[in-house]
């Protein structure tokens, strides 16, 4: 066989063609030991994406199912957890931006791989506070162990020395036991771990999303996407079921339970909330592993090699005045790229479409993280569920809704080959829809239990308007009780008082759970026969009625949960189709920073702040200062939380439907000259395919002649 000859290397490199290092025949015609490369390397993308996007979403589900147990176990409110939760988006907001456009140009799969060592990290520091904080006291009075609870019982002022003298021994303990603390809040190693799990996520979804775009076929990018983020969906639902296991244990492993006088029924238990996070911890180190062996890019599909002739290229889509692609075996200089900045993002602001795109996200994540946040407070408060029981139910129940509607979307995209007019209606529809049978909701709550001297009389038969009672009456007048204790017992009447001695209670019985108390002088009032005054430890079960509210309350749940989900992938498509393909890391990135920025971190503290003003018995801290919300008003509390989660969403609705009516003048209007750009496309392509074949066959006949004869 001949050796080619210089004068044929320098005719091949004339041409306006691939250079000479890289022959055509060696990637127009690979054979399938050259394909599988291509395909197994992005599965495995595919596969570790997937992995990783399940890590993140079980944690911060988990963290979702924690927010009453940390609420309670750090005696906080509504509004600091709120601020909590929102530290997350914090940390993402800080680096979002620089990681989606700088990391679109470097080694993408490490950059995710490094951010779930972070993200790791950060899982531990939360539970940190568990293992040097005191072990915890559910009561005012109670051990340092639980093991039994002194009743605060009534003991009547005869005028004696004793009860203030115990009183005053009390109160000499507490500023005891504050001097030793020194008052630093443990919170913060919460607050600093939520924040390094945003810092750690941050370049998952840019980088991830625009990866597989990049390198997968255009039909095929809507499957991959809904594939990932249907496992990402599927995160939350193990979170919650993991949080509704760790609820169940008591928050000090290795204390017996038997011997604790309440259990997770009642509203001062505190599950092992810390116990998940290791385990999500772990899971995030084992995510970040196949990150570090996947190349920095893969061979593209055909259909990717022209993507300006792309048929569902946008008329808003402008011309980069900068070239983004880096030629091969170029080194990426950080001067460079920060200099195409400043025009990057000019192109994207001046795009309409993906500006009221990204505003209709801000409103319809607003209600979204508002109401996931504080779901489980609902249903606890609402409903009169355990912890453990609210956590089970989303887990179960709402979280696969919202996995398989957004699977279902990525379906219904890949059949049905939605372009970016239709994603736009299938958006709007979906939007419509769910916030329309989420009004129905108002009207499936439940009515207050009766406390007395909180929503009923001392008689427990007239009911009074919030903030309007008292807890002190004749028949506890004499029993010198703290108007601060929160450790609720149910009196025969069904009834539910704050503790024994507002219940004017002189005697008990029995241990642990089983503890009865006895001639309760204010129980007596209201029940007509002489001597059946008795009541037991924990609140009084509300009206019949609201357990099967709560059931027709998950049905629609779950019905929303599917409908809003099923626009998850149209949106992506709305953003991925609207950009030039060069700055869809960029566009994606800043779609996340606005959505972190304006829904993720306020939505989370302002639900809190009005949430907080349904309270109707705040607790106070051991030190001194208001802690967390003892019982709610459960009709202000409903009408804050749904109400504000619809009117968010009507937000959400209107911009939608101008993105709709936006793409329907562009793109319906003009119909023939969409088909025409398509079979330009199509010829284009064939062309293309046409010509390098013919110069693979000149290379063939000089470098191998009488090759075919061979065959």
């Amino acid at each position: 066989m001949d050796s080619p000859t210089k004068e044929n290397i320098q005719l091949f490199s004339t041409n306006s063609t691939p250079p000479v290092a890289r022959p055509a025949y060696k990637t127009e015609y690979p054979t399938p030991k050259e394909k599988q490369p291509y395909c197994g390397e992005l599965k495995v993308f595919l596969g570790a994406l997937s992995f990783v996007c399940f890590a993140k979403s079980l944690a911060q589900g988990y963290f979702k199912s924690t927010i009453t147990q940390i609420e309670k176990r750090f005696d906080i409110s509504s509004t600091l957890v709120g601020v909590i939760d929102g530290s997350f988006e914090m940390g993402n907001l800080l680096v979002v931006t620089l990681v989606s456009y700088f990391g679109a140009k470097l080694h993408r799969p490490k950059i995710i791989g490094a951010g779930c060592l972070v993200m790791a990290a950060g899982t531990f520091l939360i539970a940190l506070p568990h293992f040097f904080m005191e072990p915890y006291k559910y009561g005012k009075f109670s051990s340092s162990y639980n093991e039994s609870l002194s009743i605060d019982s009534c003991v009547l002022d005869s005028g004696g020395q004793e009860p203030s003298s115990a009183l005053d021994k009390t109160e000499t303990s507490i500023q005891d036991a504050c001097t030793r603390e020194g008052g630093h809040p443990t919170w913060v190693f919460v607050f600093l771990g939520n924040l390094l799990r945003g810092l750690g996520e941050s370049p998952i979804q840019p980088l991830g999303i625009a990866y597989l775009d990049d390198f997968s076929r255009h039909d095929r990018a809507a499957f991959y996407i809904g594939c990932v983020q249907s496992v990402g969906i599927i995160g939350p639902m193990f979170g919650f079921l993991l949080g509704s296991l760790c609820a169940k244990l008591y928050v000090d492993v290795g204390v017996n339970s038997e011997h604790l006088a309440i259990s997770p029924k009642d509203p001062q238990w505190v599950g092992a909330w810390w116990l998940g996070y290791l385990i999500a911890g772990t899971l995030s180190l084992l995510a970040a592993v196949p990150f570090w062996c996947l190349p920095k890019t893969l061979s593209r599909p055909p259909d990717q090699e022209d993507a300006s002739s792309s048929p569902e290229k946008s008329k808003f889509i402008r011309d980069d005045p900068t070239n983004s692609q880096t030629p091969p075996g170029e080194k990426i200089k950080i001067m460079e790229m920060a200099k195409d900045f400043v025009p990057s993002l000019k192109i994207l602001l001046g795009n309409p479409v993906f500006l009221l795109h990204i505003g209709a996200c801000v409103f319809h994540f607003n209600s979204l993280f508002g109401m996931v946040t504080y779901k489980p407070k609902y249903i606890e408060q609402q409903y009169q569920q355990t912890s453990s029981q609210a956590n089970f139910m989303i887990g179960l129940i709402n979280i696969p809704a919202v996995a398989l509607g957004m699977f279902s979307g990525g379906i219904l995209v890949k059949k049905f080959k939605i372009g970016v007019y239709g994603a736009a209606k299938f958006s709007m529809a979906t939007c419509v829809l769910g916030y329309l049978l989420l009004l129905s909701l108002l009207a499936l709550g439940c009515e207050n239990s009766a406390v007395a001297g909180l929503t009923v009389s001392y008689q427990g038969t007239k009911p009074i308007a919030p903030h309007e009672g008292s807890l002190l009456a004749d028949c506890n007048s004499r029993c010198q009780c703290s108007e601060t204790a929160w450790e609720p017992i149910c009196g025969e009447n069904g009834v539910t008082y704050m503790s024994a001695c507002l219940a004017g209670c002189q005697a008990s019985h029995g241990s642990g759970k089983n503890i009865i108390l006895h001639n309760c002088s204010c129980v007596g009032l209201s029940i007509p026969e002489p001597g059946n005054s008795s009541g037991r430890m924990g609140r009084c079960q509300k009206d019949n009625g609201c357990p099967q509210r709560f059931y027709y309350f998950l049905v629609l749940s779950v019905l929303v949960s599917y409908i809003l989900s099923l626009g998850g992938i149209p949106g992506y498509i709305i953003i991925l189709r609207n950009i030039k393909p060069q700055l869809k890391s960029f566009a994606i990135g800043i779609y996340s920073l606005a959505i972190k920025l304006l829904a993720g971190i306020p939505a989370p503290v302002y639900f809190g702040v009005l949430i907080d003003r349904a309270c109707l018995k705040w607790g106070s801290q051991k030190c001194g200062g208001r802690g967390s919300c003892r019982f709610y008003d459960s009709g202000l509390f409903r009408r804050i939380y749904l109400g504000l989660t619809i009117a968010l969403g009507m937000g959400a609705v209107f911009l939608i439907s101008s993105v709709f009516f936006l793409l329907k003048k562009n793109y319906i209007s003009q119909p023939r000259n969409s088909a025409a750009k398509k079979e330009l496309a199509v010829a284009s392509a064939r062309f293309r395919k046409e010509r390098w074949a013919a110069k693979d066959d000149m290379l063939q006949a000089q470098y191998w002649p009488g090759k075919e004869t061979q065959l």
